[in-house]
C-alpha cells in the first residue's frame, strides 16, 4: 500500500503543468489561435492579414524559428475565381522551390482544423544566398467563404523537435470565422435547421 501511494505521489509530481498561453485574434480576419506565453509577436505580414510569433532566440532575426498565421487568399469575388487548397499548396511549394535548392517534400496529408477541410505539407530546402537549411510545415485551411488561411512553421532542422509540439498546439487551437447568415435571416433561416412548427 505504501509503495502504491509513493508511486502515485511521484507520478503526480512528474506530470507536466500546462504551459501558460496567449491568445491572438485578427481584428478583421476573424481567425484566432493560442501560442506559448513566453513567445512574442514579431509583427504583421500579408498586408496586415497575418502575424508572426516566435520564442525568444539569441540568433540574428533572419535565422529565427517562427510561426506565421495569416489569411493568405481572400474570399473570391465569384465561384470561378475560387482557389482550392491544392492550388494554394502548389503555389506555396513553387515559391519555396524558387527560393531554395536541394528542395524536397517530406510529407503531405489531409486533415481538419476547426472542423474545416485542411491540408498539411512539410518541406525541406536550403536557402540559396546563405546555404542555410530550413524545414517548413504549412497547414492550409479553407474558410466558410472559400478564403484560405495558412499556419506555417519555419525552423532549422535541429529545432524541429522543440518547435513541433508548440506548432501543433497552435494549429489545434486555431479557430476560423463562422458562416454569417444572409441579411435579414432569422431563426431557422439563419441556422438552416427547421423549427418544430415547420413541416
Amino acid at each position: 500500500g505504501l509503495c502504491a501511494t509513493a508511486a502515485a505521489q511521484t507520478a503526480a509530481k512528474t506530470s507536466p503543468k500546462p504551459l501558460p498561453l496567449k491568445k491572438y485574434c485578427h481584428a478583421d480576419g476573424g481567425f484566432c489561435f493560442k501560442y506559448p506565453a513566453s513567445w512574442s509577436e514579431l509583427g504583421e505580414v500579408f498586408d496586415g492579414n497575418g502575424v508572426v510569433v516566435a520564442p525568444p532566440q539569441k540568433l540574428e532575426r533572419e535565422y529565427w524559428d517562427e510561426v506565421t498565421a495569416a489569411l493568405v487568399i481572400p474570399p473570391p469575388q465569384s465561384a470561378a475565381d475560387a482557389i482550392t487548397i491544392d492550388q494554394a499548396i502548389e503555389q506555396a511549394v513553387s515559391r519555396v522551390g524558387e527560393s531554395g535548392q536541394s528542395f524536397e517534400t517530406l510529407e503531405r496529408q489531409r486533415r481538419r482544423v476547426d472542423g474545416k477541410p485542411a491540408q498539411m505539407v512539410k518541406l525541406r530546402y536550403v536557402e540559396k544566398p546563405g546555404g542555410r537549411e530550413w524545414i517548413e510545415e504549412l497547414v492550409f485551411v479553407e474558410g466558410p467563404d472559400s478564403e484560405i488561411y495558412s499556419v506555417a512553421l519555419k525552423c532549422a532542422p535541429s529545432s524541429l523537435v522543440r518547435m513541433q509540439p508548440a506548432f501543433s498546439r497552435i494549429v489545434d487551437s486555431s479557430t476560423l470565422p463562422e458562416v454569417e447568415p444572409p441579411a435579414g435571416a432569422t431563426g431557422s433561416e439563419a441556422t438552416g435547421v427547421p423549427s418544430k412548427s415547420e413541416p
